[in-house]
């Protein structure tokens, strides 16, 4: 899959052994107890081994709820010290949460190995994140902090009729802390490794009844965990601050109650590459030799970059209301996003000037979804609602390529800036029911239809348009499932459901056809079992489910015939798609109330089905073929999948000691992740030739191995002292993180054969936190 920033380029013994486990021990991380505000009954605790989801937009126990899902309360995140909600990276089953630092807040996530790595706003991850209810439209803006959070639903499968047409890898559902309407206040410094520290606060007042208001403001600070080798000083430092308000009005007696949160997230970082360039690139004949042939592990930890920046700006408007009418409840969510982003940064990390660029780009949002849902009659529940989605941007980019001077600016150098302008306009209507048919039996069933619309306009300063598109999708995506309840402690249930991601245009195409020729929507069909387990008086919960996803006109960088230098990117569509197949446990077993281990594990296979795309072949002449004058059909079906491990599992631990003074809390986890690819590339090739000596095809064999993870074993452990001061409470934490300090890359890239690069897995870190409640 080719980077959104490069313009015009292109453990069979670990796994029965976590099973093991996991039948011993036993996930779901929601034993824990939330000591938030007090929560909606969407999300309040009922009693302290049970926990309230909103996964199907209703208020259901999790081991009542027929989806496979990981909820993680506000305690787990607290007690690990996450920063962001990429520490939940290999917590929750199949799932992968990795920064790249070319966007800001931009995390490539994946679920049951459908991803979406790119930061290009002209398409919509594969993964959604929504946050109070609002949807984030781009990979931009998802690596939300971890600080406000109640709790976070992990929902895996395509989850498009209550979630929309953009989430066919699954769900990450966040609800932040509501005000408590009581006068308090949560505040928290921490230091730790790279001189990082963070200072973060939340002030909450109200009458007690009716209304209340939170505010709060975070900042982040740290110098980076690179090594300038050029300028002899840390690099990839960092700067955020996070503020807003919200505004909670629930007039006593009236079945109503609105919130208004409003937000400003600004972020300035350095935002650098480490090199992979190698002999076989163009690029290493011209950068010093220390600097080429580089390994993907220890050396990405040295950079040589030329001095870069980025700005980022992100203001945000939420605004809930629900009316419970008795027999129906009610809702509305309104939401508001808009960014604006300003980003320099040298693509070839080297200390040479050979590709560098400045990217300006502004990005708004507006979304609108109302709901009714209550009981048809009895055994009979429904939701049902309707969905508006608009978003704007505008991107230009000025690249410096073979600029050789620092001095001057790609502004400066770059004459012909090339501009994409995009809208979309979305509609949906869906409907989710479930029907308790007979005794022990329930029928789930419903549906979404989704329109969408399409423009992007692409052009260069100089040369002008390139060419425009305009296109309309639509689709229906259906759902089915049963499950059955022989008694209250375990439920099995089968599902299918069909997951959309809608089309578009290529930001990256070079002439009018391709600028103006849409690639078409992806589809995945899910197939998932499953059977959820209570053992031992809800001593231990145990959650197993096995899928097949038949992933369908998959959407990929090809390359075609076309533009100033022969070939040109684009987005089209695979015809043979992938198929993913994979078993996943997760289990809590509360050995006493102040002991608790979970573990969680998760095995997939996956192959691609005829990914045959076009490219040129540098040795040999082209035999003529649909591909075009001097290009032949390239076979990738032997690739594997992008972030798409094999194997991952966890085991956790949290023990609770009661002391006169309070209490202590120490938690300890280790996350296993098998290696895994991070972009479709080419590691080898093998021609296929006629009888006259020309090339008919070309085999791929495998991905770059540049782009390929190691196994990542990372361990993480924290002890938090908690001291009760009458109504109040203070708490001192010391933790680590990836504490065996594996080091590895978490995105990673090759250049159509000029040059490669990379970001850096965090290595060990560790600091400590004191913080105060009232």
């Amino acid at each position: 899959m080719a980077s959104a920033h490069v313009r015009g380029a292109r453990s069979n013994a670990l796994f029965k052994l976590a099973l093991a486990s996991t039948a011993l021990t036993g996930i779901s991380t929601s034993a824990f107890a939330q000591d938030a505000a007090p929560q909606s009954a969407e999300t309040a605790v009922v009693d302290p081994n049970e926990i309230i989801v909103s996964a199907r937009r209703r208020s259901e126990t999790l081991q009542e709820t027929p989806v496979a899902i990981t909820a993680v309360s506000a305690a787990m995140l607290e007690n690990k010290a996450s920063a962001n909600i990429g520490d939940l990276q290999g917590a929750a089953p199949g799932l992968l949460i990795t920064q790249q630092n070319s966007g800001a807040q931009a995390a490539n996530i994946s679920i049951r190995g459908l991803t979406y790595a790119d930061i290009e706003k002209s398409q919509t991850p594969t993964v959604g994140v929504v946050v109070d209810g609002v949807t984030i439209g781009t990979n931009t803006g998802q690596l939300q902090d971890a600080f406000d959070i109640a709790q976070i639903e992990v929902l895996r499968g395509p989850q498009g009729t209550l979630f929309g047409a953009n989430t066919i890898g699954g769900v990450i559902n966040i609800t932040r802390t509501k005000p408590t309407m009581e006068p308090g206040v949560k505040a928290e410094f921490t230091y730790g490794r790279w001189n990082t520290w963070a200072g973060k606060a939340i002030v909450n007042y109200g009458d007690g009844e009716t209304w209340g208001v939170k505010a709060w403001y975070f900042h982040n600070e740290t110098d980076g965990f690179y090594y300038n080798a050029i300028r002899n000083e840390r690099a990839g430092g960092s700067k955020g601050d996070s503020y807003g308000a919200s505004l909670l009005f629930e007039p006593t007696g009236s079945g109503f109650d609105a919130q208004l949160t409003v937000e400003n997230v600004v972020q300035s970082f350095e935002p650098v590459v480490s090199n992979l360039t190698n002999s076989t690139e163009l690029f290493c004949g011209l950068i010093p030799a220390n600097e080429c042939g580089r390994n993907n592990t220890t050396d990405l930890y040295t950079v040589f970059t030329l001095p870069a920046k980025s700005k980022y700006r992100a203001p945000n408007a939420t605004l809930q209301m629900n009316y419970d009418l008795g027999d129906i409840k009610l809702s509305s969510i309104t939401g508001w996003r808009h960014s604006k982003e300003a980003q320099t940064q040298d693509f070839d990390g080297s200390s040479s000037d050979l590709y560098y660029v400045d990217r300006r780009q502004k990005y708004t949002q507006w979304s609108q979804e109302l709901r009714a849902a209550g009981n048809l009659f009895t055994g009979f529940d429904y939701v049902v609602g309707g969905f508006f989605f608009h978003s704007k941007y505008s991107l230009t980019q000025w690249t410096r390529f073979f600029g050789f001077d620092p001095s001057v600016t790609p502004m400066e150098f770059d004459q012909n800036a090339q501009t994409n302008i995009g809208k979309t306009t979305s509609y949906a209507f869906f409907g989710d029911f479930n029907w308790a048919f007979a005794d022990k039996w329930r029928l789930s069933f419903g549906g979404r239809w989704s329109h969408d619309n399409k423009k992007l306009t692409n052009s260069f300063a100089t040369q002008g348009l390139i060419g425009s598109g305009d296109a309309n999708f639509t689709k229906f995506t259906p759902k089915v499932g049963i499950d059955y309840r022989p008694n209250s402690d375990i439920m099995l249930y089968a599902s299918w459901s069909r997951g959309y991601r809608s089309g578009g245009f290529s930001p990256r195409a070079a002439t009018a056809l391709t600028a103006s020729t849409p690639f078409q929507p992806e589809t995945v069909d899910a197939y998932e079992v499953g059977a959820k387990f209570s053992l031992f008086d809800r001593m231990l919960d145990i959650n197993l489910a096995g899928y097949v996803s038949d992933y369908k006109d998959m959407q990929q960088n090809l390359t075609v015939p076309g533009g100033p230098l022969g070939n040109q990117t684009i987005t089209g569509n695979v015809p043979g798609g992938a198929i993913i197949k994979g078993i996943e446990a997760d289990a809590t077993l509360r050995i006493t109330p102040q002991f608790r281990i979970t573990a969680s594990t998760a095995y997939m296979k996956s192959h691609f089905r005829d990914f045959i795309t076009c490219g040129a072949y540098a040795a040999g002449t082209a035999a003529a073929n649909s591909c075009g004058a001097g290009l032949v059909p390239f076979d990738y079906s032997a690739n594997r999948l992008i972030y798409a491990p094999k194997f991952t599992g966890s085991i956790n631990a949290d023990y609770e000691i009661p002391t006169s003074f309070g209490k202590i809390v120490a938690t300890g986890g280790w996350r296993h992740i098998s290696r895994y690819d991070e972009q479709i590339s080419q590691a080898s090739l093998t021609p296929t030739v006629d009888g006259s000596g020309n090339v008919t095809g070309v085999t791929v064999n495998g991905n770059d191995p540049r782009v390929r993870t190691t196994t990542q074993d990372l361990l993480d452990a924290s002890l938090t002292v908690n001291f009760d001061l009458g109504d109040k409470e203070a708490y001192v934490r010391v933790f680590g993180r990836n504490l065996a300090n594996e080091k590895t890359s978490t995105h990673a890239f090759t250049v159509a054969g000029l040059f490669s690069f990379g970001m850096a897995l965090e290595p060990r870190t560790y600091g400590a936190t004191v913080g105060v409640k009232f």
